[in-house]
């Protein structure tokens, strides 16, 4: 009588497998890949409607933990991007590293003077159209970093080099702008 027990119960069990199996090769929601969840993550950060050109946010992905780092100018937008990210289906939590920049009078003004000595520059001048600007720019007690995607090394140089010209006090332009075509140095 046991073996007869033992036995149901693991056909039962086989069946319950493969049932299972086969739900989900039937296309039954599954879970969001990491990858999935970070396209959603960078879509939500993109769409959000204050995020600017003051702004930076990066992210990572790891079995739905979502890590939020980098720069924004004011803390409800920290609030409300960790709040909205921690929505997207899949996201088992957040990690909400982003940075308030101060908000002195002088990061303000510093702001004005690099974006207008970049984006007045003929060649960059389209980094600067549209709603969310390709080039970012971080203000953070004086000191300027840079960050987005340009076309070329020529112009990554040219910004670089403008808004070290705007007048900073602090020293030296972190340039992090990635180059889609860098040049091809031959050795």
């Amino acid at each position: 009588m046991k073996t007869g027990t033992v036995t149901r119960i693991l056909t039962a069990a086989a069946l319950l497998a493969g049932t299972a199996l086969a739900a989900a090769k039937d296309g039954l929601p599954q879970p969001p890949t990491d990858d999935v969840i970070a396209k959603q993550v960078r879509h939500v950060v993109l769409t959000y409607p204050y995020y600017s050109l003051w702004d930076q946010v990066g992210l990572f992905v790891h079995d739905g933990q979502v890590e939020l780092n980098g720069a924004v100018t004011q803390p409800i937008k920290k609030r409300d991007l960790g709040r909205l990210v921690s929505a997207i289906p899949g996201v088992i939590g957040v990690t909400n590293e982003i940075k308030v920049l101060p908000d002195t009078p002088m990061d303000v003004r510093l702001r004005g003077q690099v974006a207008r000595a970049i984006f007045s520059a003929p060649p960059l001048t389209r980094y600067g159209a549209g709603t969310l600007p390709a080039i970012h720019i971080i203000v953070d007690n004086g000191h300027v970093t840079l960050s987005g995607v340009v076309a070329n090394d020529g112009d990554k140089n040219l910004a670089g080099i403008r808004a070290q010209g705007a007048g900073l006090s602090f020293g030296a332009v972190v340039n992090n702008l990635e180059v889609e075509r860098p040049s091809v140095k031959n050795s």
